[in-house]
């Protein structure tokens, strides 16, 4: 039996993975992992740094492991790779974030203010689309996370995402808004041994608008190892 470890993006809760992963266990015999991140699905009061996620995702994850990264899993795992290249054996990222632009608004307040201001006079639609993109983690984030957060967006600055050596599988959504398809191509770019993967009806978050088309993906991904 194939196994994968995942470390999920920012979320409060891995409910929304929950028919992907039964699709993978069920219909493609893939024993899944999904490690809970500190401060997210694992109670922290305290701030951490991408070192801190680093030095916490090595602890979790046994060498030679295929794992998977979705959005800030991703920068974590990327870093890990950067520094560790030998850690794992197969890399997949999932529309995953660690690519700085200069011209990224850093202020996640902001950001989300202006995202959801043409929905602030329906709290209906609100809901709806905090569903669809899973945003509403970052207006519900605890102080300390706020700050978590600001260390991982500040962190892309001192990413080298070309000395991840590890073999790479990069899935993309071109629907995606929140790290957009420019971004996995560049990561595409800067990792020699990668290869890159889009699906057009994919946004940020392939887990709710296409488990079974994830699952797929993961699986085809994987066969690859035997």
């Amino acid at each position: 039996m194939k196994k994968l470890y995942i470390i999920h993006g920012w979320t409060y809760t891995t409910e929304p993975w929950n028919k992907t992963l039964e699709i993978l266990r069920n219909e493609y015999d893939i024993k899944v992992e999904m490690l809970n991140v500190p401060g997210l699905t694992a109670n922290s009061k305290k701030v951490w740094t991408i070192e801190e996620y680093v030095n916490w995702a090595d602890r979790n994850i046994p060498d030679g492991a295929v794992a998977l990264g979705h959005s800030n899993g991703g920068r974590i795992l990327l870093n890990l790779c950067s520094t560790k290249p030998e850690k794992l054996e197969h890399l997949v990222l999932l529309d995953a974030a660690g690519v700085y632009e200069e011209n990224k608004k850093r202020d996640v307040s902001r950001k989300v203010s202006k995202i959801f201001a043409p929905l602030k006079k329906s709290a209906l639609l609100r809901k709806i689309f905090h569903k669809i993109l899973g945003a509403s983690d970052y207006e519900r984030a605890p102080e300390n996370m706020k700050k978590t957060l600001s260390n991982m967006l500040e962190s892309d600055k001192n990413l080298d995402i070309s000395k991840v050596k590890t073999k790479t599988t990069i899935l993309w959504g071109e629907k995606d808004t929140i790290t957009p398809l420019r971004q996995g191509e560049k990561m595409h770019e800067l990792i020699e041994n990668s290869e890159l993967v889009t699906y057009k009806n994919w946004t940020h978050a392939p887990y709710i608008v296409d488990p079974s088309g994830l699952a797929r993906a993961i699986n085809k991904t994987l066969e690859g190892e035997n």
